[in-house]
């Protein structure tokens, strides 16, 4: 309050000085051009001045003012323009995010041809015509996108690349990828897409080549690698025990392939397990028991000593022996429980593989112990236990099935 005061009083001082100052002194100013002239007081030509500074002042603000209501009423406006933009950006990625694809597409377009930096924009309209089947147009625009930004070849590819395999076009999707494999071979997206691909068109051959890139780039996680590498290499077992149908030439295949793989990948329990079926399914069954029996040996696996109780060697007293030395170490495993007692059907020696059998199931209940076992019991008479435990293997089969709506039955 005491501030208000002073200033109130500074001001009369100031205004009682003025007055003073000029009632003592009035001044006098003169302006002369040609036949202009201007005379006035100090004072008066002062005030004048300040009138005018207000006046031009005004104008330049009321100026202002209407520019600035004009840019908000006109739509066609700079700062309206990029408002516009931002709206479908926003709306744009938000239908694209659930699905809204020709909405998705139109907003996304929209922002793309006003942005100075399109290719995000290009990249999701594009996504958006792929989905609703217009191909022709989502190509468009990412050749729209690689105009406008020439610099993003790569990014625009990849996309490309997914969108070929999205819509089925595998070959397409492949000669893309190869072509950015050439130009940029090191990249770890283009190298990751290539795999995939060459995956789901189940050309292993092709993912074991790229495998020593996939190694040297660090595409994948070692463990995820590791898995791939097996992977591969099993199902390219498969397919060179297929490519004809000469059951000889067919092991020929298969056995140049089992070749090609090195030491370590030979002592693979997978691989190993993928090469004794083949040879099994071929006919080969006792080189089979040799490869299973060799790598039973050197480091015992479970589902080799499950495929062991499938193969037929050269001397089955022999293998149902080499077996049971394994029982002393792994006595509750329920595999080779049930290989023992395939053997011994195998061997004729009833009473054994029922035991065998019996001690399976009692460790874990599994649908192949329930059927052969009951095979059995229904050779010997036992009837009644025989159905109970094929039902028993129907029902451990039906967990394992989907849970799909059967037809109800039809009673007479």
């Amino acid at each position: 309050m005491k501030r208000l005061y002073v200033i109130v009083y500074l001001v009369i001082a100031a205004a009682a000085a003025l007055g003073l100052a000029i009632a003592e002194h009035s001044g006098y100013v003169l302006i002369a051009y040609k036949s202009f002239r201007f005379e006035s007081s100090l004072w008066a030509t002062l005030a004048l001045v300040a009138v005018l500074w207000l006046v031009i002042w005004g104008i330049k603000a009321l100026i202002e003012l209407v520019m600035t209501s004009s840019g908000v009423v006109n739509p066609w406006s700079r700062r309206n323009r990029s408002r516009r933009v931002q709206v479908a950006i926003e709306h744009g990625q938000l239908d694209l995010a659930e699905g809204r694809w020709a909405s998705a597409q139109r907003h996304l377009h929209r922002a793309a041809e006003a942005e100075r930096q399109p290719l995000l924009y290009y990249l999701g309209a594009a996504r958006a015509a792929n989905e609703q089947g217009k191909y022709e147009e989502s190509d468009n625009l990412l050749e729209r996108a690689l105009e406008r930004q020439p610099q993003a070849e790569l990014a625009i590819a990849l996309n490309h690349a997914q969108l070929q395999t999205d819509r089925g076009d595998t070959e397409g999707a492949l000669a893309t990828l190869q072509a950015m494999h050439e130009r940029h071979p090191h990249n770890v997206q283009t190298l990751r897409q290539l795999q995939r691909l060459h995956q789901q068109r189940g050309d292993w051959s092709a993912v074991i080549r790229l495998l020593p890139e996939l190694r040297k780039d660090k595409v994948l996680p070692p463990a995820e690698l590791a898995d791939l590498e097996r992977r591969a290499w099993g199902e390219n077992l498969s397919l060179a025990a297929q490519r004809e149908e000469d059951g000889t030439v067919g092991l020929q295949s298969l056995n140049s392939a089992w070749q090609k793989l090195t030491s370590a990948q030979r002592q693979e329990p997978q691989l190993v397990l993928a090469y004794a079926e083949q040879l099994r399914q071929l006919g080969a069954q006792v080189e089979a028991e040799e490869v299973l029996r060799t790598a039973l040996k050197r480091d015992y696996n479970s589902h080799l000593a499950r495929l062991y109780g499938l193969v037929r060697g050269s001397d089955p007293v022999r293998q149902l022996q080499t077996a049971e030395g394994w029982l002393k170490d792994h006595p509750a495993d329920p595999s080779l429980l049930l290989t023992l007692g395939r053997l011994c059907l195998q061997s004729s020696l009833w009473g054994k593989a029922r035991d065998y059998l019996e001690s399976s199931l009692r460790v874990q209940r599994n649908p192949e112990a329930c059927a052969e076992l009951a095979r059995l019991l229904a050779q010997l008479g036992d009837t009644e236990r025989s159905n109970q435990l094929f039902q028993e293997g129907l029902g451990l089969l039906d967990e394992r099935l989907l849970a799909a709506p059967l037809p109800v039955p039809i009673h007479a």
